[in-house]
Order: C-alpha cells, then structure tokens, then sequence
C-alpha cells in the first residue's frame, strides 16, 4: 500500500487562537519585537485587508491603520494550542506531528477510508476547524514534501498517485523547505522554480549549495524516505479509584490511599520519574470536594513515606456522608532515574530530605530554610537564604576568617581615639577589653552603591571583654569612632 501524507497549515493560527480566546472587531495583529523594532508577525484578515502584511514594523503599520488592535504574540501558549490540537487531530489517524508553528502533519496510510476517502476526509477536517475559527489549507500526496509543497505553494487538495512530480515541477523553490539563505543563492542563477533545479547538474550545486536543496528535492519526489515521527505522548501521572459504596472511615480511606499509591508509584517508576508535590481528591456524595496535598523535599516513588505523609492531612478531614470517588495526582515531578545502591552516604541525604519533608509539611515548606554562600566578601553579604526543600546544601563555603555568628546592623559604642579601646559603653553598659584579634581590613563593593558602606573601607576587631561576650567591632579610618556588628558563639 503507498503511502498517503496529509499536510495541514493553519496561516492565520497565532491570531486566530488569540481572537477565540477573547474576540475583537476590526482589524487585529499580534506583535513581536523583530530586528530592533515591534512588528507584525500574525494578522487577521481584516487587517490584511487594510494593506498590512507580515513583518511590517508596527509603527507604520498603525499610521496605514490607526484603529490596529494589537496583542503581544505568545509563543509558549501558542505551542501548547497547537499541541492540543494535534491531540484533537487522533480522530483521523494515529499519526499526527507538529510541523513548524502552525501545521501538522498526518499519515493517514489505510486510514483515509474510515472518513469516506481522501476527498471527504479533507471536507470533513476542514469543516471542522472552520467551526473552529481556523482558516485552513490542506494537501495529501505520497511524501511528506510534496504534501507539504502543496498545501503551502499550490492550490491544496489531493495529489494522485503517481504524480508528486506533475505537482512539485511549476512550484517555486521555497516549497522544498530551503534555508533563506540557500534560497537567495539560487534565485542569483536564474533557478526560481522547482524544475529549475531538476535541470542542472547535481554536483555542482552540492558543490555550492551542500547537499541541503538536492536532499529535499528527493525527499518530496519520494526517493528519499521521511517518516511522521510524532512526539510521545507525557506520561499520565494521575490514579482514580472509584468505590462501590461511599466510604467514611479513616481506614477505609487509608486502604483506597495506599492502593492510588502504589499505583501511582508505579506509573512513576515505568516514567523513571519522582514526585515532589502529590494531589489527593476525595468527592464526596453531597458533591463536595476535598483536596489534601503534600510536598517532597526530594525526588521520591516510595509508597510507604508517602502514606504516612498524608496521615496528618487526614486527621482534621471530615467525610460527610461518605467518600465515593478518589484521585492522586503528582502536580509536581523530578527526573528520578534508576540508581546503584552504594555506601557513599546517599542514604544520609534521603534521612535529611524525609526529615525535611515532615517538617515542611507541618510549618511549611517557606518556613524551612538553609544558609548557602554568596559571591561576595562584605560580611552580610557573604551568606544568602533559600528554601530547604527547594535547594541543596553547599558541599564546601569558601575559606574566610572567623565570622561572627549574629550579625546586625552597625550600633555606635561610646569610645575615643583611633586605637583599639580598651573600655568602651555599648547598649547601656560599661565593657571591658581582655583580649584582641585584629584588624581585618574590608574594602566596600566600589561597583555597587550600597548606603551602609559609602563611610568607606572598615578595619575589623575580634574583641573578648570582661562580661564573657567576643564582640565584633570595627573603625572607619575615614571617620573617628567605632561600631559593633556581630556577637560570636
């Protein structure tokens, strides 16, 4: 059975994705900033009927059409629209891919009679999408190529079998899905239309060219294969288990929970994926909902933890008139490969994650926090707080001298002279120097303005007094006086 390729683009997807989600009149475009200025990148047909177009600065684009309405383009939210409709597009064949950001692309091979023939199908996908608000352009042939060429460059429809090349031959170059570059190249020889190119000698325009325009051009002529790869499919991270008759008793629903879980678990496993944040729903016979949820500080598929992590979130639940449905999800996941079991400390590392974990679960996980160094040599900017779930612990900080372990901002003590002092009154009382360690000499961040250090460079004092306490002082040469900063243990 020959293959059979349908090519689908959508030539006005971004704009009109944007209109279905919340729909103007007039003339409409999406914008994108191009080549040092904002630009046109996707227009209805409105606005293209005002003499705008594709890549026109907006600027002159407004001064044509004062009444543009414009909406920054968004890339990632238009992806995920057109993934979605390849979804969608699995009625036809099992086969569909994206091709670029507004086509896909089918292997409908002895699946086009399930639609009443070629004919009908593309009658029926385009009837469809036009329900939809897409405009669309369709084509199928024997290649991938030639479906595309003609979808995009000819009038769409069917290509019959055996005549790819009837097809391609009157189509310009830019239907073989050639670089600008390569095309701009090839237009300076005088070659403009696909038969152009059928009518020169191969080695010399690899020789120029690379192998790029002759290994499309087989490809669309069928001599070089080029199959419909489409992505596989995200893994669905989520258990449901529907009861038979409503539940309500707290072991009855740790007994549904621990079956989700090693379910889920095991879903994660075949993924090679790990949970970091689970979703457990409980629906209720009056029609309420619950949802408990969970984090992880680490990467995990164990179902034991697990359950004993949602026994707290159990305790102040209330069933109502009993639990008819349950579903787990796993909102949040890691890359959890499969690893050798070794004595190098990993265990360790888990034991401090559980212990995180329970904690974060009870005061929160923002609550839960660790010190990791900074690039920077000013003492309170030496240091940065993080989550603790959230980071890792720094394997080594880097070598500096003794730190003091609070510091607070300067206070003023009451002293005279530039030496050392020996007695000084700080915060109400008079101390007593025993012994000394010093100076320590800090330079300020001279490419940062940081008002607490513009007194300028501070000469730093390690100082044990009378009363116990190893305080931490400085002196400003530029300016008299002295400071403390910071207690140590």
């Amino acid at each position: 059975m020959p293959r059979r390729i349908l090519s689908l683009v959508l030539p006005r997807f971004a704009s009109s994705h944007a209109l279905r989600r919340s729909p103007v009149a007039g003339a409409f475009a999406l914008t994108a900033s191009l080549r040092g200025a904002d630009r046109l990148v996707c227009l209805n047909p409105e606005a293209e009927a005002r003499g705008l177009g594709r890549g026109m600065a907006l600027a002159d684009a407004r001064a044509l059409c004062p009444d543009l309405l414009t909406r920054p383009a968004d890339p990632l939210t238009e992806a995920q629209a057109l993934a979605a409709l390849r979804r969608w597009a699995l009625r036809y064949c099992p086969w569909v891919a994206c091709d670029g950001p507004d086509g896909l692309v089918f292997d409908i091979t002895g699946s086009a009679h399930l639609a009443g023939g070629e004919d009908a199908l593309l009658a029926d996908l385009g009837a469809r999408l036009a329900r939809m608000g897409f405009e669309a352009r369709a084509a199928i042939a024997e290649t991938r190529g030639a479906a595309w060429a003609v979808a995009r460059y000819g009038q769409g429809g069917v290509v019959p079998e055996g005549g790819v090349s009837r097809a391609l031959m009157p189509l310009p170059l830019a239907a073989l899905r050639l670089e600008e570059a390569t095309l701009e190249g090839l237009e300076r020889l005088g070659l403009r239309i696909i038969r152009d190119l059928t009518q020169v000698p191969r080695a010399s325009l690899t020789r120029r060219f690379g192998t790029g325009p002759m290994l499309r051009l087989d490809q669309a002529l069928g001599q070089v294969a080029e199959p419909v790869a489409p992505e596989p499919e995200a893994p669905v991270l989520a258990v449901r288990l529907s009861l038979p008759e409503p539940i309500g008793l707290r072991g009855d629903i740790e007994a549904g929970l621990a079956r989700l879980l090693e379910r889920l678990c095991e879903h994660l496993r075949q993924a090679e994926l790990g949970a970091r944040r689970l979703l457990l729903e409980l629906s209720r016979v009056d029609g309420q909902d619950i949802r408990l949820e969970i984090g992880l500080a680490r990467a995990m598929r164990n179902p034991a933890p697990m359950a004993q992590l949602f026994a707290r979130a159990l305790d102040g639940m209330d069933a109502g008139f009993g639990i008819e449905r349950m579903r787990l999800s796993a909102v949040a996941t890691e890359a959890l490969p499969v690893e050798q079991i070794t004595t190098t400390g990993a265990q360790a590392q888990d034991d401090l994650a559980d212990l995180l974990t329970r904690l974060c679960n009870r005061i929160g996980f923002e609550n839960v926090q660790r010190y990791l160094p900074a690039d920077s040599h000013i003492p309170e900017k030496s240091y940065s707080i993080a989550a603790a779930a959230y980071s890792s612990p720094a394997r080594d900080w880097p070598a500096a001298p003794p730190r003091p372990l609070v510091i607070f901002p300067p206070e003023p003590i009451v002293a005279s002279g530039r030496a050392l002092p020996r007695r000084f009154r700080w915060r109400g009382l008079w101390w007593q120097v025993v012994a000394a360690t010093g100076p320590e000499r800090i330079s300020p961040e001279w490419w940062l303005d940081d008002p607490a250090w513009r007194s300028g460079l501070r000469d730093y004092w390690c100082v044990q007094t009378d009363r116990g306490a190893r305080l931490w002082l400085f002196h400003t040469p530029q300016r008299d006086g002295w400071c403390v900063q910071g207690e140590f243990a």
